[in-house]
């Protein structure tokens, strides 16, 4: 007999919503402002995944973060929001399109002195970028997660940590039948690497499409 529960996934994350840290009004803002003017709005972080961020940077102290994908800035501003003082921000975004956007939404945070946005591929970008990160938050093609990864774990001190998104994929993953389309096969291919890597402990959370918190232990 299978006693486990049907979740509701929704009426989960609307009950998880209305018992955690309330939504900044400014993100909020911004959370409305990208589902009313954004293709796939769905890439914003939202609440519940802001408010994860913001307290892992919190507890984490680092001196220094990488996010590799900024869509709107929602998850930006949420890793800026943890920062300690004296922290930085490298925030890649890849579409050119969203610049402006992006440079007059950090310019409003009280902590955008501290975020450098950067327009470009962040396989190219990256490498060209001096020093190490203490926390890496990876966001961006899913096609290249295996890269991305590979490319910042050596720029990533032991003792920090690397988040990757969209890491259970919708279910697809899990489905039964191999994945065919290149960002599916992508995210497989990052999630094998990753278990197989002794350089990083790792655990998978179910929070919205699946988060990966690895912590660089050698």
């Amino acid at each position: 007999m299978n006693n486990k529960p049907e979740w509701d996934t929704e009426a989960l994350e609307d009950y998880i919503a209305a018992h955690i840290d309330a939504e900044p009004a400014a993100l909020h803002a911004l959370y409305r402002r990208t589902n009313l003017t954004h293709l796939y709005p769905r890439m914003c972080s939202g609440h519940v995944q802001g408010r994860v961020l913001k307290m892992l940077v919190a507890m984490a102290a680092p001196r220094r973060i990488l996010e590799l994908g900024a869509f709107t800035g929602y998850s930006t501003l949420c890793l800026a929001e943890g920062m300690p003082q004296g922290c930085t921000l490298d925030s890649v975004e890849i579409d050119d399109e969203m610049e402006q956007e992006l440079a007059d939404t950090f310019a409003a945070s009280p902590r955008g002195g501290d975020i450098h946005l950067h327009i470009g591929d962040a396989l190219e970008i990256v490498p060209a970028l001096e020093g190490t990160w203490d926390f890496v938050f990876i966001d961006a093609n899913k096609r290249h997660y295996k890269d991305y990864f590979r490319m910042v774990l050596d720029r990533v001190p032991v003792g920090g940590f690397i988040l990757a998104d969209n890491t259970l994929w919708g279910g697809h993953l899990t489905a039964g039948t191999p994945a065919h389309d290149a960002q599916s096969r992508g995210i497989a291919e990052f999630n094998d690497y990753v278990a197989a890597c002794p350089e990083v402990e790792k655990i998978i959370l179910p929070l919205r499409d699946g988060l990966t918190i690895m912590r660089r232990v050698r």
